[in-house]
């Protein structure tokens, strides 16, 4: 059950799923320049954040490519302001920062030629990209010995998309139901659509269909309704950056989810790879919030549905407490919030 790649690396170039483009349409964007990569990354051609981080690694290797310079600092010079355009693409995308930073330690440490330096890069993005698929797998195992012994059958809730199109594959939120799909304890998934852009509803629901797992999408004010009906018995979602103290940075409406799961005493966990934590960050007041273009808010297709004269607020993501999580689900294991500063140690570049 892993058929979905946003991320392929096929003949010196860069294969993305344009996302932009799903349900009605399945298009493959060719990348063969970092800032073509950047773009992708900014519009949203490549989202989520551990696929973020994936297509920012091979956009740093295209980078250097293009960098016709064979004496190393000043090679190494041009590779840093390639890093920097990368990552002006998605502020608040953890992952995004951390596979840049870990490209650059690797040029940094490679002792030798300019163009040995380009090979270990190439290297090291195909690393973080098998390394992530490997940590999406481990996430869906390890998200089996948490879940609720009753019912047998288990309705879960995500709101927008942590699947495969967000990770390497398989993917974080999506990836825990695809395992409790494998084990036969899936009843269903309500797939909340996710305004403004429609996640949860053209590219969970797309996934889900792909796989023929039972989806149910439902508008984002319909959540409560649903948990108050009994509808829900889980929440999973994924995360784009996580606080030191728990605190997780999701797409926008996540928090509202939060809130009533916990008043439904309904539990709600947060999947996400080690590499989602920021902890340099002492809480989630500190993660920078993205605001995008407000077209996203007032257009559809070509069509505009607000009034002229109305102002707008589009932030893309909001924090949850870290008291509102029941448990963060990581490729080693799941902690409470409170107890993530104790994974430290296991983050670290392979």
């Amino acid at each position: 059950m892993n058929t979905i790649y946003p991320v392929v690396w096929s003949n010196n170039k860069v294969l993305l799923i344009d996302q932009t483009c799903l349900p009605s349409q399945y298009n493959l964007v060719e990348i063969s320049c970092y800032e073509d990569m950047a773009k992708a990354i900014k519009t949203m051609i490549v989202r989520g954040a551990p696929a973020i981080g994936v297509a920012a690694a091979y956009g740093m290797y295209l980078g250097a490519r293009e960098i016709n310079i064979k004496e190393r600092e000043s090679f190494l010079k041009k590779l840093e302001e390639v890093a920097e355009i990368l990552r002006q693409t998605r502020p608040t995308a953890v992952n995004l920062f951390w596979a840049i930073s870990r490209m650059l330690k690797m040029a940094y440490e490679t002792i030798g030629t300019v163009e040995e330096i380009k090979n270990i890069l190439l290297e090291t993005a195909q690393k973080i990209q098998s390394e992530d698929l490997q940590t999406c797998q481990d996430i869906g195992k390890n998200s089996l010995q948490i879940l609720p012994s009753n019912p047998q059958k288990l309705s879960i809730l995500t709101h927008c998309n942590a699947g495969a199109l967000a990770t390497a594959g398989y993917g974080t939120a999506l990836g825990v139901i695809r395992s409790v799909w494998t084990t036969g304890r899936l009843k269903r998934v309500y797939a909340d659509e996710t305004r403004p852009r429609l996640q949860g509803a053209k590219l969970t629901a797309w996934e889900c269909v792909q796989e023929k797992i039972p989806v149910t999408v439902i508008s984002d004010n319909m959540a409560a309704h649903c948990m108050q009906k009994g509808l829900i018995d889980l929440v999973v979602v994924g995360a784009d950056r996580i606080s030191a103290n728990g605190d997780a940075a999701n797409k926008i409406g996540t928090y509202g989810v939060a809130v009533i799961a916990k008043m439904h005493n309904i539990p709600f966990y947060v999947a996400a790879p080690l590499s989602t934590v920021d902890f340099s960050l002492e809480s989630g007041d500190l993660i920078p919030i993205e605001e995008r273009d407000p077209a996203e808010l007032y257009q559809i297709g070509n069509t505009v549905i607000y009034p002229d004269g109305v102002d707008y607020y589009n932030p893309a993501f909001d924090v949850t407490p870290a008291h509102l999580i029941t448990g963060i689900i990581t490729e080693q294991k799941t902690v409470k919030p409170e107890e993530l500063i104790s994974l430290k140690p296991a983050l670290s570049y392979h």
